[in-house]
């Protein structure tokens, strides 16, 4: 099931546009709200925060040059840092959606859009907020247990400790990074600590998950494209690369580009420019890349999946985080720290971890990493009576000789956790590899994405 968020507030003075985005948004928003004009927003943000605002950049009769748009941006974003503001206009070009968007904007939408582009816009950028509010709090509760009062990192292990080495030494540069290592190792807030330390942390580092992404966005996600440059596409529409400029770029699952794409990439990174999808004039670009993957290195060596020439313009760094089973001394303080974390967010008193049950949980081979631990953590804090924790609590499956689930006559028939057991399953079959394990399961890698976020694998 897609995810949901609470409420989405439209601002255009246009009805009828103001209904078909509300329309468009209803199923993925509990609340979708319409206002007039944007002084009608700003009071309503002391009260409510909203995971997505839409905001038109023209109201005043005649005004096409979008500077009332954003001036309120700028407004919007001093009463909330945070805010999750997606730009839509009928009349912006590409120089005042790159404004828009260093202004603060997380995207950009043209009038008339096709509901399908809409959804997926809002939706990264509610998503995007909610990940970093979520960064945030993680940066704020682990300066005690870091390594640092600065990283977002935790965990003391020498394997740590030599991925905290290399950040800090590829940091100030402008050299490209690829981050390897298997879901939720924490690629992403690697990148986000990269970029902090980085000559460009003034900018905001523009993302793309293109594991997410569906193949036929590809080329317009990342280069962009012109009005009429395809079915649909009824006005411009800024790239990632654009919009990165003077900034870093995230490439999340890089491995995921299709190879006829690959040779764009590259070319675009040599040259410093890119090429709207049916545009002829190139748009210089300033881009940092940093690229992740859960992709093996034998994987990306495979030239009929990764091109070399690509491969060695993006791993100029190359740092691989270790999953957490080949860290297990980083168990313990993980654990205090998500346990504490979640204690104080739902009101619970702090309980004691017993020896015997941080033994398991030391032990368990933890196949969705930190991202699993966490969620095992936060469902241990809701569920757990008494003064202590207990093993019970924390979810683990039960397993058998040679770590396979227990099946049989006492085997579950509850949905949910079969499905669970069947996505352990493949994943384990496939030794984590999303692409194989997602076609064994008949899915698409954003499905299994979402259903392993939904587990805590």
């Amino acid at each position: 099931m897609a995810e949901t968020f609470n409420l989405a507030v439209v601002v255009d003075d246009d009805p009828d546009i103001a209904l078909a985005a509300r329309l468009a948004l209803r199923g993925m928003f509990e609340r979708v709200e319409t206002l007039n004009s944007p002084a009608e927003l700003l009071p309503l943000l002391k009260s409510e925060s909203p995971d997505a605002i839409l905001l038109d950049l023209n109201f005043e009769r005649a005004k096409t040059d979008g500077r009332e748009g954003i001036d309120y941006l700028g407004r919007i974003k001093e009463i909330d840092p945070d805010a999750a503001v997606v730009i839509i206009t009928a009349h912006g070009g590409v120089s005042i959606a790159v404004e828009a968007i260093k202004a603060g904007a997380s995207d950009f939408v043209a009038k008339p859009w096709s509901n399908e582009r809409l959804e997926a816009t809002v939706r990264s950028a509610a998503a995007l907020r909610r990940s970093r509010i979520d960064a945030r709090v993680e940066r704020g509760r682990t300066s005690e247990l870091a390594h640092s009062p600065e990283t977002p990192l935790l965990g003391k292990s020498s394997a740590m400790e030599r991925v905290r080495m290399l950040i800090e030494r590829a940091a100030p540069t402008d050299a490209n990074v690829l981050i390897l290592g298997e879901n939720g190792t924490g690629k992403e807030i690697v990148a986000r600590e990269i970029h902090r330390l980085s000559r460009r942390a003034d900018k905001p580092m523009i993302s793309i998950d293109l594991g997410a992404t569906s193949e036929s966005l590809f080329e317009s996600e990342l280069f962009g494209h012109v009005k009429g440059a395809f079915t649909g596409a009824a006005g411009e529409r800024i790239g990632r690369l654009k919009a990165a400029d003077a900034s870093t770029l995230f490439l999340d699952e890089i491995g995921n580009l299709p190879l006829h794409l690959q040779p764009k990439l590259l070319t675009a990174l040599e040259q410093r420019q890119v090429l709207p999808v049916g545009s002829n004039k190139p748009l210089p670009i300033d881009v940092r890349v940093i690229a992740a993957t859960n992709a093996s290195p034998d994987q990306l060596a495979d030239e009929q999946r990764f091109r070399q020439d690509l491969l060695f313009r993006l791993n100029t760094i190359e740092i691989e985080l270790p999953p957490l089973r080949q860290r297990r001394d980083d168990i313990p303080v993980l654990l205090d720290h998500y346990l504490r974390l979640y204690e104080r967010k739902y009101d619970k008193p702090e309980r004691q971890l017993p020896p015997a049950a941080l033994e398991a949980l030391m032990e368990h081979d933890w196949p969705g990493n930190v991202r699993a631990l966490r969620h095992s953590a936060e469902r241990a804090v809701i569920m757990a009576e008494g003064e202590r924790y207990r093993t019970d609590d924390f979810s683990l499956p039960k397993r058998g000789q040679g770590g396979a689930v227990v099946s049989g006559a006492n085997e579950t028939l509850n949905l949910d956790q079969l499905e669970r057991q069947m996505i352990e399953r493949a994943l384990r079959m496939h030794h984590f590899n999303i692409s194989l394990a997602a076609g064994e399961l008949g899915l698409s890698r954003g499905a299994l994405y979402r259903r392993m976020e939904k587990h805590g694998l």
